[in-house]
């Protein structure tokens, strides 16, 4: 499967201005990155294939994209120090 942002495989991109546009043709023009960029006024925006290349979590994708688990002895993710079960795991 080809990678997306080549020749083969360009990002596509709608936007509602002329200024979006330019925008990201830059950042795409920065990384090499190919893309079709679409000037849709009457139409919501859409960039995740731009957020993608970036490497963003994308939502609202068929993409399933797993959160990462903590176990009930693994440290706590809100920094206190203890671990998960003895803080928010309870």
């Amino acid at each position: 499967m080809p990678k997306l942002g080549t020749n083969t495989k360009p990002a596509i991109v709608r936007v509602q201005s002329q200024e979006r546009a330019n925008e990201i043709l830059q950042i795409c023009e920065e990384n090499d990155w190919k893309v079709i960029v679409g000037i849709e006024v009457d139409k919501e925006e859409d960039i995740s294939d731009v957020y993608k290349l970036l490497g963003y979590k994308v939502e609202n994708t068929k993409t399933i994209i797993k959160d990462e688990v903590v176990g009930r002895n693994d440290p706590c993710l809100c920094g206190s120090g203890k671990k998960y079960k003895k803080c928010c795991g309870k």
